[in-house]
């Protein structure tokens, strides 16, 4: 059971009914009762997993003796109860795995070995896109396919469940990932062979932070993290700060959850909470839903702060309790988080970092946009607002072909990280400097004649996405049956979505459908054109499917500044839909209005939504439905018995996933003409015994980059365009251009991943003059001429001559992406040389074998005037092998002409288990040996 040494003999048992659990009682370490709850939930971490080498009782002291002013410097290992993925992000995880089981197997070990050590489950919920809308077989159509597109990769993550041990997966349909965490894969207390425990988690997508809501302590991380965290590595962390966020007072009338999370983003945005943890407290909490907890829980990423959690309370065990958990885990939790302080005490007040505090009394009707989560505007401000950020998008003042220009933000797993947000933070419009900018909104009528929808006019600003959607959201019944009330109350009057508008519902679990249906309000959304499209993200993130042909056409041709609106929690640009410059986030019924509004050049109380039968104007407050009748319908519609049924069996599938072929064995069979799924090289001609690591000589530059070089930057994101490597290799492959998916559908085929590395349009290698996207020089040719990123590494590689990447400051800012790490070193880049690293990518560049090194204090490559031209040779990496990490390393550049220049680059491998990991070439290679031992 217990692996912990136990040295505060703090290891008991706990009696709840009849069932005793071990635990390890936190009233062993003096100190630990002041903390906050989330301090607990690691300082009972450190307890129960104390090994005396990664994990000592001076680390448990150190958590115990917190100083809350403190800047965070003790750095902890924390280890998940388990872990979280979706299909985008956690195919190449299981990929990693079966391709180490061949390897384990190579070298003369037991390939049942290679298991997920924690729990790990899996939803499919990104690959869904709303190809067919605003008609009542567009779900069934949608899913049929998304089968189609993706059969490759689900046949795979259908041989892994059967294949692995503690790998569950939930099929194509079902939900979205966060919202089946909160409903019902999150446990809250965990127990495991005997032992009670939180439940903790690390997930491959930012907004596992939802699960923060239900008390259970987790984040995103990349896929190296999380293959690591399978495996039973704990994650690397400093012991953070906490912000104490106190919440006073109730909502008004007409206010909604949503406008909450966007007033809590905006000033925590303000505030400053990056690499922080904010902790919900106060006697607010107990008025706070569980559906409104876990609302902004979700948005965590958006306000930059790791987690954002609610301790356990009365609420978090009724929520438990309607969602069909057992009455023995109900008992459980309550014992167990009494019992270890863990239960919410209003009455008393941890200290905390720093402090804010909002009355929940003074949040009003609010949108974000026209391009951040933060961007709050207030509704009652939205068309002045408008009309001052349009001038910013139209004619002269916005450059052609800018629309298309932000795809790069990735589809599953976008900046978490405000440093990759680089733009001043001002919060909420200020009304008057945006009335002065309003006069003469640019206006652009066109005429539209549509086969499907009929003669219309289209101008700048038309809404032409109104999608309800994403996981923040469509978990909250609050919004989704206001949104649904909305609709019934714009029927009865007469009113209708705008023709141009392409309408969606993507709900994040069938229990909603189920709500709908009891209620008796599909039919008037479907009335509306918000037909069911898909169960899972979906527009949010960038799924939102093609246009009407002739509406794409007009705002092409005419470069019409044309709008979305949606419920989701990302607005990046070029995000939601490569024909929609202006992207709202709003609550559902929000959503809902829009449709029938047709534009964001729209006041929702002076401008009438339509007339009803007898010719009266309908403005929005005649149809927003009361907080009364919202909870009346809360209370008659949804039932505990939807979420036990709905999830009765959750992860059987239906006949479309049953009936996938599904290899069997041990290890998979490779397809050697799959597109989507292939057996990746990191294994390959691995010895048991690591080959010593040895110093870098002539060595190439591969990129030369500037400040505030993202995740999104490096790693392959969005859609593949057509001339690019990536697309010449799927062409050699019989694949055509409208079968192309994008890179995060073929995350599993690392030929397409390499070639997508350091591809993304905004990317400026200053080895080039004004040159933007995947280019370099070649220096194996003459002259060093201009080529594709992927082609000269090609060349570089074939002529044995390793290469580094040279940056700026905060380089691998942005949330954490595993193939940023991953084709940075099928590259041939050996070190990244830096002012600065992001935490996350500098550990999992250590994890795929690349060092990590920073220039001398004060200095760049700017002030050592290096321009990419030169060779370089690293000398003292080879002192890693006697088991010392080197503080620095002598680094020689020498120019054409001859001139060295020479520095000291700082070592940034800051652990003795990331030093391991080097050594090994890697963290997967240093487990896989590691097991083999065992």
């Amino acid at each position: 059971m217990s692996t912990s040494i136990d040295s505060f003999g703090a290891k008991g048992t706990l009696e709840v009914g009849e069932n005793s659990y071990e635990i390890f009682r936190l009233s062993a370490v003096p100190g630990t009762e002041k903390l906050p709850y989330a301090l607990k939930v690691l300082a009972e971490n450190l307890l129960r997993t104390e090994d005396g080498a990664n994990i000592t009782a001076d680390h448990i002291r150190a958590i115990a003796s917190w100083d809350p002013s403190a800047e965070p410097n003790v750095e902890i290992q924390f280890t998940p109860a388990r872990v979280i993925m979706q299909d985008f992000t956690g195919v190449p995880c299981i990929v990693d795995l079966a391709t180490m089981r061949e390897a384990v197997t190579a070298l003369g070990g037991d390939p049942d070995k290679v298991n997920p050590l924690a729990p790990a489950e899996m939803v499919i919920d990104h690959s869904v896109i709303i190809d067919v809308a605003g008609r009542a077989d567009a779900f069934e159509r949608n899913v049929d396919i998304e089968y189609q597109r993706n059969g490759e990769r689900y046949q795979f993550l259908r041989w892994g469940q059967g294949a692995f041990d503690d790998f569950k997966v939930v099929p194509p349909g079902t939900g979205i990932v966060h919202q089946v965490n909160i409903e019902h894969l999150a446990r809250t207390i965990m127990v495991r062979n005997g032992q009670a425990y939180p439940d903790t988690c690390v997930g491959t997508d930012s907004h596992t932070t939802m699960v923060n809501g239900l008390g259970v302590l987790g984040w995103g991380v990349g896929g190296i993290e999380a293959e690591a965290a399978m495996l039973g590595q704990p994650v690397s962390m400093l012991i953070p700060r906490v912000v104490g966020f106190k919440l006073t007072g109730e909502i008004k009338p007409g206010v909604t959850a949503t406008d909450v999370v966007l007033t809590v983003t905006d000033m925590l945005r303000k505030h400053g909470v990056v690499g922080k943890f904010v902790e919900f407290y106060g006697k607010g909490v107990a008025e706070v839903p569980l559906a409104n907890r876990a609302t902004l829980g979700n948005m965590s990423p958006e306000f930059g702060s790791t987690a954002a959690i609610f301790p356990i309370d009365a609420e978090t065990v009724s929520y438990l309790r309607l969602t069909g958990r057992t009455d023995e885990q109900l008992a459980l939790v309550e014992a167990y988080a009494k019992e270890q302080g863990l239960w919410h005490d209003a009455d008393r007040e941890p200290e905390y970092s720093e402090y804010l505090e909002l009355d929940l009394g003074d949040v009003v009707p609010s949108i974000a946009g026209p391009k951040r989560p933060q961007d709050r505007i207030l509704l009652s401000e939205s068309k002045t607002a408008f009309r001052k950020d349009i001038h910013n998008y139209v004619e002269e003042n916005y450059p052609t072909g800018h629309s298309q220009l932000d795809e790069a933000v990735e589809e599953s797993f976008p900046a978490s990280d405000p440093a990759a947000l680089s733009f001043a933070d001002d919060g909420a419009v200020d009304v008057q400097s945006a009335a002065n900018g309003a006069e003469g909104r640019p206006s652009k009528p066109v005429n539209v004649v549509s086969e499907e929808k009929g003669e219309f006019v289209l101008d700048h600003g038309a809404v032409v996405i109104a999608s309800i959607t994403s996981c923040t959201n469509t978990s909250n019944p609050s919004v989704m049956l206001g949104a649904a009330l909305l609709a019934r109350n714009a029927v009865e009057k007469g009113l209708s979505a705008k023709p141009w508008v392409k309408t969606s519902m993507a709900p994040g679990s069938q229990v909603v459908t189920d709500y709908y249906n009891k209620s008796g309000l599909w039919p008037y959304l479907e009335k509306l054109g918000f037909f069911l499209v898909g169960y899972g993200c979906a527009t949010c993130i960038g799924n939102s499917g093609p246009l009407d042909e002739q509406i794409s056409q007009a705002i092409q041709d005419n470069d019409l500044t044309a709008t979305a609106v949606l419920s989701g929690n990302r607005n990046f640009e070029g995000r939601i839909s490569p024909d929609v410059k202006m992207n709202y986030l709003a609550s559902p019924p929000l959503v809902i209005a829009y449709a029938l509004a047709g534009t964001m050049d729209f006041d929702f109380e002076h401008d009438a939504l339509g007339q009803d039968t007898d010719g009266n104007d309908v403005f929005l407050k005649d149809i927003w439905p009361s907080p009364q009748e919202i909870q009346e319908t809360i209370n008659s519609s949804i039932s505990q018995e939807m979420y036990v049924k709905g999830y009765a069996d959750v992860f059987k599938g239906d006949e479309r996933w049953r009936g996938l072929p599904t290899p069997e064995g041990k290890t998979f069979e490779w397809a050697e003409d799959s597109t989507y799924v292939r057996k990746p090289p990191y294994f390959e001609g691995m010895p048991k015994e690591p080959t010593p690591v040895s110093d870098i000589k002539g060595a190439r530059v591969l990129a030369l980059l500037g400040d505030s070089v993202t995740t999104d930057h490096i790693s392959p994101a969005g859609n593949i365009k057509a001339g690019t490597p990536a697309s010449q290799y799927l062409d050699a492959n019989g694949i055509d251009r409208k079968d192309y998916n994008s890179y995060g559908s073929r995350r599993g085929n690392h030929e397409v991943m390499i070639r997508g590395t350091f591809a993304n349009i905004r990317l400026r290698n200053q080895l080039l003059d004004d040159v933007s996207g995947g280019y370099t020089r070649d220096f194996t040719q003459d002259g060093g001429p201009q080529a594709f990123i992927y082609d000269a590494s090609q060349n570089y590689q074939a002529a044995g001559i390793p290469l580094v990447v040279l940056g700026g400051k905060e380089y691998g800012s942005g949330s954490s992406r595993d193939w940023a790490a991953k084709g940075t070193s099928l590259l041939g880049v050996k070190a990244v040389i830096t002012e600065s690293f992001e935490r996350i990518h500098r550990s999992n560049l250590i994890g795929m074998g690349v060092v990590p090194l920073q220039f001398p204090a004060g200095e760049s490559a700017a002030s050592l005037k290096l321009n990419g031209t030169e060779v370089f040779d690293i000398e003292g990496v080879e002192k890693l092998n006697e088991g010392v990490t080197p503080k620095t390393v002598k680094v020689t550049a020498t120019r054409e002409n001859g001139e060295k220049v020479v520095f000291d680059a700082v070592v940034r491998i800051d652990t003795p288990g990331e030093a391991d990991y080097y050594r090994n070439g890697g963290i997967l290679q240093y487990v896989l040996r590691n097991m083999i031992k065992s």
